[in-house]
């Protein structure tokens, strides 16, 4: 297997794990099963709400509830709690609403006459009582709900009113996310509480589809196994709300007349309430109402096998994409990247929650969240690897350039690319007599003293931001003003001579002397890269460097150890007197230069 293909391997098994992993998410979300996302979705589905704020419920649905204030009055309680019900049963009806709602359930047996005078007024009127549904095991969502028992009315009651299931469907914090519009029980498929009100408020059968309701005019979306999402309206209060005291009195009437009407407790110590994002607690009435008026036109929610699915191919592909980006790009681009596009999708999330439109918020971040950490985890592995590696071929690249050189072509590979004019100072040495000098000294000795003198050259010139560009036998070339400040050029490249002269003197031996002569210019060379594609070096040329050379001809015959150019020391600060200063001819030019030389 080729070193491109096991580089691709890790990178190619989070992908595929990703894939698994938005896979595993999704399938009980598309099921409609129970998960571990339910919590956090449950977190995430109230912050939309809370963000869209309560809703207008249609003026077609109030509340009358049996509270605190009516329980307070001695005469109303001192009547036995179904009389009470009764009579204010008989309050609602003589303001002819269109149906009324009793969202209480009159299991028990009562006293004979308070059940005959409760039973004489649900006749009377268009009334719809509660039943309650057992569930032995939660089965699956996508079903209908099939309760394995039924806490239903006393008979006497029921045959004097409809009846109808008055469950809810609530998250796993308890606040109410569903309301079943039918359930399988042993007589059959019954209707749920607030769709039989909402059907006989319309006059109109409902109509069932798969994914929708139809009650006459109006078309209500549907989760799986029937069941309708509940856009809850707001806190405590948002539906009218009347106190049975007050109906008694005959002062709502007009309130309630044509209206859709649901009586409950809400006194202190009876009927049920549910947490909601609106609320610490509403009354359960109240989200009943909620939900007749969902039914009845009022802002809806969708969230149906459709929307899963897209969330579930929204969790997929941000699981890949996001994981393909950071595995892709630089870990600084690739997480960035990845979060603002996971961002993003909540964003289109939170913007689909204001136009009635329930997608998860849980699936898509955590389906993606898991596998962008894993592709970052191995993306700085791998980029760890990488600098390391980077690290040990730029040490060894520096074994063979000047480590300023180096680091300039690590930082810009496309350093001198293309030739660029400078004016530096130019720095020629080489040792003096050594052809005789390697003679006596022989090939092994030769070569020690060659990697001294090449090592004290380097730590001098490298002392002073000069740069080494080549080693020549005895001979090497170095610049100054290619890194560091130009303007000090020449005085660096000053004290790195005599440096150098009191370094490679204390190469000499017991038996041999060693000394070296330098040559210094400044001029304008041209820096480019010499060789072919793929092997270069970096190397000056023009006539200033000619001209350097030259100079270590030039201070042999003077015998001088330094020999400068008056461009060189012109540009100098520090330079100590010359030993003398004259104009003498250079090989290979037309006239002569004016030279500085030191002895040493």
């Amino acid at each position: 297997m080729s070193t491109a293909y096991r580089a691709l391997l890790p990178g190619t098994f989070v992908l595929l794990l990703a894939g698994i992993w938005a896979v595993t998410m999704s399938l009980p979300h598309v099921s409609a099963r129970a998960s571990w996302l339910d919590g956090l979705e449950s977190t995430l589905l109230d912050v939309r709400f809370r963000v869209s704020g309560p809703v207008v419920p249609m003026p077609e649905v109030a509340i009358v509830v049996v509270d605190d204030a009516t329980l307070g009055k001695v005469d109303l309680a001192a009547k036995p709690g179904r009389v009470l019900i009764a009579e204010t049963v008989d309050a609602i009806a003589a303001a002819q609403p269109k149906v009324i709602g009793l969202d209480i359930i009159f299991a028990d047996p009562g006293a004979p006459e308070a059940d005959a005078r409760l039973a004489a007024s649900l006749a009377r009127a268009p009334t719809v009582i509660a039943a309650g549904a057992r569930f032995a095991e939660e089965g699956s969502a996508s079903d209908v709900p099939r309760p394995n028992a039924v806490l239903r009315p006393q008979p006497r009651l029921a045959t004097a009113s409809d009846v109808a299931l008055v469950n809810l469907s609530t998250d796993v914090r308890g606040v109410p996310r569903h309301v079943p519009l039918v359930f399988a029980t042993e007589r059959g498929v019954e209707p749920s509480f607030a769709l039989t009100i909402a059907s006989r408020f319309q006059s109109e059968e409902p109509q069932i589809a798969a994914h929708q309701l139809d009650l006459g005019p109006i078309s209500v979306p549907l989760d799986v196994g029937l069941t309708m999402p509940i856009r809850l309206v707001g806190a405590e209060g948002q539906v009218p709300t009347y106190s049975a005291a007050d109906v008694l009195r005959g002062q709502v009437n007009d309130a309630l007349r044509g209206r859709a009407v649901i009586l409950g407790y809400t006194a202190t110590g009876f009927g049920d309430r549910f947490p909601t994002p609106f609320d610490d607690t509403v009354p359960g009435v109240e989200i009943l109402a909620g939900v007749v008026s969902q039914m009845l036109g009022g802002a809806t929610l969708r969230r149906d096998a459709e929307t899963r699915r897209l969330d579930a191919a929204a969790g997929f592909g941000l699981a890949l994409v996001s994981s393909l980006l950071v595995l892709a790009l630089p870990l600084s681009r690739g997480v960035p990247i990845a979060l603002c596009l996971i961002f993003g999708w909540g964003a289109v999330v939170f913007g689909a929650f204001g136009q009635g439109v329930w997608l998860s918020a849980a699936l898509p971040l955590m389906a993606s969240a898991v596998p962008v950490v894993c592709a970052a985890i191995l993306r700085y592995y791998t980029e760890r690897c990488r600098a390391a590696r980077g690290a040990e071929a730029l040490a060894a690249f520096k074994q063979f350039q000047s480590p300023a050189l180096a680091e300039l072509i690590a930082d810009d590979p496309s350093f001198l690319q293309t030739p660029t004019p400078r004016s530096l100072v130019i720095f020629f040495v080489d040792l003096s007599s050594f052809t005789g000098l390697s003679e006596r000294l022989g090939p092994a000795r030769t070569q020690d003293l060659l990697k001294g003198f090449h090592q004290i050259t380097a730590s001098a010139v490298e002392d002073e931001d000069g740069v080494v560009l080549n080693y020549m036998g005895d001979g090497v070339l170095a610049v100054f003003g290619m890194v560091g400040a130009g303007e000090a050029s020449a005085d660096r490249a000053l004290r790195t001579s005599f440096a150098l002269l009191e370094g490679v003197a204390a190469l000499s031996g017991p038996d041999y002397d060693v000394g070296c002569r330098i040559g210094l210019h400044y001029g304008a060379v041209i820096l480019s890269r010499q060789g072919g594609d793929r092997h270069q070096q970096v190397s000056v040329a023009g006539d200033s460097v000619n001209l350097a050379s030259r100079l270590l001809e030039i201070a042999k015959a003077e015998g001088a150890a330094i020999a400068a150019t008056e461009d060189f020391v012109g540009r100098t600060t520090t330079a100590p007197p010359p030993a003398t200063v004259k104009s003498v001819p250079v090989r290979g030019r037309d006239g002569g230069a004016q030279v500085h030389f030191w002895i040493g």
